[in-house]
């Protein structure tokens, strides 16, 4: 089998998720990186050896014949140019998650790959987590009966040290943090309920940050990373000089099956970790971020009962994301190389990103309930 030798765009930050692609012994090299920071193509060179092309163009990435593979990893308001450039090119492509700031950017990316006959796979990471797979396979194999609701409570402890202090706090390069954060929830919600959004409707604002003067300097590029003594919220620094993003928000969908589902997101909770509920006609199910990781099934009528009916712990593979990182990255290069089903599509990246738009859209517009555009019938039977 030919070496099959990969690029990424965006090598520094999330872009070392491309790291568990790297296994030469297996065919399989990262060969370019390209980021406008030189320190990513500094360490991108220095991981991976000196004959690697580091760049801060992603267009000489794309130049390279022996390149049949991308990783797009940059800004998400940079995810639609370098998709479609990189689609264009007829490179396969790994999109992280989220497809594009606005649903037009979505389709213009389905529709490049549709024309261009290449290979279009989403990061949606999260259908790869141990719990979640647990939680899908109960629900498919009708342990709650037929779904009728879904439930999504996401605490962001470390909301402002990741979302307030670059340029994820601004519109117009994050659109909200109901797309940018919330596309994980809603991809779920949709995979768990068997669905996708036909109509939301959102509430929310900026609540705390926008209290905090402390604001660094437009020039400087901000401080991301987490630190746990960042406590109490409006206790921190050097948040970005522009946030017209919402801290607090919350979202109702309706499913084209029928499901009704919610979704709340908080970036000043003490603790980090999201609950999922899904009830149906006989039964619920729920995971608890203990360690390791539990689901727990209620399947009898009761009054409280902490522990369910049964509970099944779910073990954590090691590997970033709970293990969910290796997984989806080896899934890819099976994909590329081989084809056949994957775990998650465009078509649910798409859906994603269109209910976090008309869920933000409602927000800002007195949560006036927001219907979802259909995606092009095309498109859908084409990534079916």
């Amino acid at each position: 089998m030919d070496e099959l030798q990969i690029g990424v765009i965006g090598a520094g930050g999330r872009g070392n998720l491309a790291s568990h692609a790297h296994r030469p012994d297996e065919g399989v090299r990262l060969v370019a990186g390209a980021d406008t920071n030189a320190k990513a193509r500094a360490r991108f060179k220095e991981r991976y050896g000196p004959d690697v092309l580091v760049t801060d163009d992603y267009r000489e990435i794309l130049q390279q014949d022996s390149i049949q593979a991308v990783f797009v990893t940059s800004p998400d308001f940079l995810h639609e140019e370098h998709a479609v450039a990189a689609l264009a090119a007829g490179k396969h492509v790994y999109l992280e998650k989220p497809m594009a700031i606005t649903i037009e950017g979505c389709d213009r990316i389905l529709k490049t790959a549709r024309e261009n006959g290449a290979k279009l796979y989403l990061g949606h990471n999260m259908r790869h987590l141990a719990y979640i797979q647990k939680m899908k396979e109960l629900i498919d194999q009708g342990a709650i009966g037929e779904v009728k609701a879904g439930w999504c409570r996401h605490f962001v402890a470390y909301g402002c040290d990741a979302y307030f202090k670059d340029w994820h706090a601004e519109r117009s390069k994050s659109t909200s943090l109901l797309l940018q954060k919330g596309a994980h929830d809603i991809d779920i919600l949709h995979w768990l309920c068997g669905g996708y959004s036909v109509k939301v409707c959102g509430m929310g604002g900026l609540t705390l940050y926008d209290r905090i003067s402390d604001r660094h300097d437009p020039s400087e590029r901000g401080d991301a990373s987490w630190h746990m003594e960042n406590w109490p919220p409006l206790s921190q620094k050097g948040l970005n000089p522009v946030i017209d993003v919402e801290d607090l928000s919350m979202m109702l969908m309706e499913l084209d099956n029928g499901v009704l589902c919610s979704y709340q997101q908080c970036h000043y909770t003490p603790d980090a970790w999201r609950n999922y509920t899904i009830i149906g006609t006989e039964g619920r199910v729920e995971n608890f971020s203990s360690s390791p990781p539990v689901v727990r099934l209620w399947n009898k009528r009761c009054g409280f009962k902490e522990h369910g009916d049964l509970e099944f712990e779910c073990e954590v593979p090691e590997g970033g994301h709970g293990g969910a990182d290796p997984r989806i990255v080896q899934e890819f290069v099976r994909y590329v190389r081989d084809g056949g089903n994957t775990t998650t599509s465009p078509i649910a990246g798409r859906m994603s990103v269109a209910a976090g738009c008309k869920a933000a859209e409602s927000l800002r517009n007195g949560a006036r309930p927001q219907a979802i555009p259909p995606l092009d019938k095309g498109l859908k039977k084409h990534f079916a």
